[in-house]
């Protein structure tokens, strides 16, 4: 793909999230969220796999449907209240693109399609799809923020992660492993979305650092958790780091990780829901074993010793400049709670 095509494409990506996060008319919003759709679908489609045609029809089919909903929430919110204003919103509008809004992140029971969509494209474009195209979806969520239903937003948020650690359990591909990964993450950010919009920013901006620590070392070399394994003698240190971002993904503190569960569970349980606080904290169980599982498969068990692995050491791994400031983020920001909730 040429450098100039490649340029439209991440400008595209670009203008369609700053469309969607400034407008305060619900076409202008929409426009924000198809122009997103047909700038990564190219870069889905970029390995030309037969994995990634079916990965980028699945997409596209998905996403279509969610705009259209949205569309016509929003022509239903026109007819109803004489406006297009995104503050501005009748009971049946909002739940209709609530629904929408969450088929596009891939909030669960919605969400089977956002595993297959990740296992059919690379690594790079999975990270791309589990953090920036997430964004304006959100940015919908905040603005509707004031008229949205709590209880709809917090089953669906305990759905997700009762869901993404479950299933994840029974996973041996990597991109799977993360997609699952997200799926709960983001049931933890719709809970903070349904207390605190504040929390929830912190939440995501926590999530994509985890995330994007996580992706980047297993980009060039893993699709199975048997690959990890085998990346030992190529750099130790980064497979070390890897293994303590994962931790970090799962919740364990002393890790950053472990920061917007502990807020979002004061949160919950001084707003008197100890009951939704103590079932999404049990859901997050599942998903710490697997990471812990992946940690294990690869720090304490020795991969087969076959001659292409000895020399695997002769190799260079490339790693992106921002990789090791993502990973320093990931481990050591739990100190700054306090600063980073208050600022945000």
């Amino acid at each position: 793909m040429s450098p100039l095509i490649w340029l439209t494409l991440i400008t595209s990506l670009t203008a369609s999230k700053v469309i969607t996060m400034s407008s305060s008319h619900w076409l202008l919003a929409w426009l924000g969220l198809e122009l997103n759709t047909l700038s990564i679908l190219p870069i889905i489609m970029k390995s030309h796999h037969p994995r990634a045609t079916e990965a980028a029809t699945k997409y596209f089919l998905v996403q279509a449907t969610a705009a259209t909903m949205i569309l016509l929430a929003s022509i239903m919110n026109a007819w109803h209240t004489g406006q297009w204003s995104t503050q501005h919103n009748s009971p049946t509008t909002t739940l209709l693109t609530t629904m929408a809004i969450m088929l596009k992140l891939g909030i669960a029971p919605v969400h089977l399609w956002y595993p297959q969509v990740l296992q059919g494209v690379t690594m790079n474009t999975a990270l791309i799809i589990s953090t920036w195209q997430k964004i304006a979806p959100l940015t919908l969520l905040y603005m509707m923020h004031h008229t949205l239903n709590s209880t709809v937003l917090l089953t669906m948020g305990l759905t997700s992660a009762v869901l993404g650690g479950w299933a994840g359990l029974n996973q041996t591909q990597t991109r799977m492993i993360m997609a699952f990964s997200s799926i709960a993450h983001m049931g933890w950010l719709i809970a903070a979305m349904t207390m605190n919009p504040d929390l929830a920013t912190l939440t995501m901006i926590t999530y994509m650092t985890m995330t994007t620590a996580t992706f980047m070392p297993l980009a060039p070399t893993t699709k199975t958790i048997n690959d990890i394994g085998t990346t030992w003698p190529l750099s130790p240190a980064t497979l070390t780091a890897t293994m303590i971002t994962l931790m970090s993904l799962g919740g364990l503190p002393p890790l950053t990780g472990f920061m917007p569960k502990w807020l979002i569970l004061k949160e919950l349980s001084s707003t008197g829901l100890t009951l939704i606080a103590t079932l999404i904290l049990m859901a997050s169980l599942p998903s710490l074993f697997f990471y812990i599982r992946l940690a294990y498969l690869t720090v304490l068990t020795t991969p087969p010793a076959t001659n292409t692995t000895k020399y695997k050491w002769r190799f260079k791994l490339n790693q992106p400049a921002y990789t090791t400031t993502t990973i320093t983020a990931t481990t050591l920001m739990l100190p700054l709670t306090a600063a980073l909730y208050a600022t945000t």
